[in-house]
């Protein structure tokens, strides 16, 4: 991604594949994704015309937006190209088939996902005033543990579960008026070899070779390719040797990338963070141009500003989105398509704790749950169902409002 939330291969060295298993959902279908997809080509004999990012808010395809995609045949890829598994809470981007807005439905082509930052928490974490919320510091990062920051198994406890030293990767959107990550996925990488870190750059200095991410100061001194266009204000990606020299991260690789790897859809929704402001017709979401010239403001368009949280619908023209409409996502964030969502069969029930596994992932339904075509006593192993919640005081389960079931 063109911002420090936009998804880019490195320019030298690949990072290895430390994507945990615990709740990470592998997604319906296996097989090979294409990082460098672009929508208009040609993904096996489907053509892709529409282009979605957002975060992972459900299972039963792939459900972000609120569209379920169908990934049957492919698999997500991430920065380096490689095969990952798919989690709650994942940042995305999504080329598919043409979206059937009646439905909600559509066929992925390929799917990208990747961090801001995989590298060690810097002190103890601070509870917030709100059961599971509060801030970390990783890798110089500030970060914000929100009501909807979701945490993989090996956190069972959530943020409390985060010790100062260990090592976790962290996926949100950068406050661009801020600097901090407002956190939608966390999770340990325990084996980690190398840190990654994406972010703007500042404070550089190109004799001594250095500049700065957030509160982390970088030495690019041994990095033998140097992009040409590294400056100042420039979105960038850097693998990090795990171990500082006098306070100072060395680098081992940097990666720039202007733009979306799409370019031209006929469909195009977005969810994001405001990473430049110019007016409320011309700025910028995560790094993509946005004309909002004939676009129509439902919240009206006061509330736009650097840093703010918004849903852009539109189409992609040679890399601009062209906004039919703009929503400001603090005004929407009850909205149905905003809560998890899990779509499949109960694989075990615990009536005693009242919860249940669906997709790998434990759904709790012991607060105040809307049952449409049953009843609890519908919920048993092998019954089909649709799950709509929030994350549990715990961070790594969902709690449901919401069961359908499904015949």
């Amino acid at each position: 991604m063109a911002s420090s939330q936009r998804l880019f291969t490195p320019v030298r060295g690949r990072v290895a594949a430390l994507m945990s298993s615990l709740l990470l959902i592998a997604a319906c279908g296996g097989g090979g994704g294409d990082s460098t997809t672009t929508t208009g080509s040609s993904t096996g004999t489907a053509t892709a015309t529409a282009f979605t990012q957002g975060t992972v808010t459900g299972f039963g395809s792939v459900i972000v937006n609120g569209v379920r995609f169908d990934d049957t045949g492919i698999s997500a890829t991430n920065d380096d190209g490689q095969k990952v598994a798919l989690g709650l809470g994942m940042r995305v981007e999504i080329d598919s088939g043409s979206i059937d807005t009646t439905t909600g439905t559509a066929r992925a082509h390929a799917m990208r996902t990747g961090g801001l930052v995989t590298g060690p928490v810097q002190g103890t974490p601070v509870a917030g005033t709100d059961a599971g919320t509060g801030t970390l510091t990783v890798l110089g990062q500030g970060v914000d543990v929100t009501a909807s920051t979701v945490f993989d198994d090996s956190l069972a406890a959530g943020l409390s579960a985060v010790a100062d030293g260990a090592v976790v990767e962290v996926h949100g959107l950068r406050d661009s008026a801020t600097g901090r990550i407002v956190a939608t996925r966390i999770e340990a990488k325990t084996t980690a070899t190398v840190y990654a870190l994406r972010g703007t750059v500042s404070a550089l200095d190109t004799t001594a070779k250095t500049f700065s991410i957030g509160g982390a100061a970088i030495s690019y001194a041994a990095v033998s390719t140097v992009p040409t266009t590294l400056a100042d204000g420039v979105s960038l990606r850097v693998l990090l040797a795990t171990a500082p020299v006098s306070g100072v991260w060395q680098a081992q690789s940097l990666g720039i990338k202007s733009g979306t790897t799409t370019t031209t859809a006929a469909q195009a929704h977005v969810r994001g963070v405001i990473t430049a402001f110019t007016s409320a017709t011309a700025f910028s979401v995560d790094g993509i141009p946005v004309d909002a010239s004939a676009a129509t403001f439902p919240d009206g368009s006061a509330g736009l500003a650097l840093g703010v949280q918004v849903e852009v619908k539109g189409t992609l023209t040679n890399g601009t989105l062209i906004a039919t409409a703009v929503e400001l996502e603090s005004r929407h964030k009850g909205d149905d398509d905003r809560k998890f969502r899990l779509h499949g069969a109960i694989t075990s029930v615990d009536t005693t704790a009242k919860t249940f596994l669906l997709r790998g992932i434990t759904v709790s339904y012991a607060g105040t749950v809307t049952y449409t075509g049953g009843t609890e006593a519908g919920l048993v192993a092998g019954a089909k169902v649709e799950v709509r919640g929030t994350v549990g005081a715990t961070r790594n389960t969902l709690a449901a409002t919401a069961i359908k079931f499904e015949r």
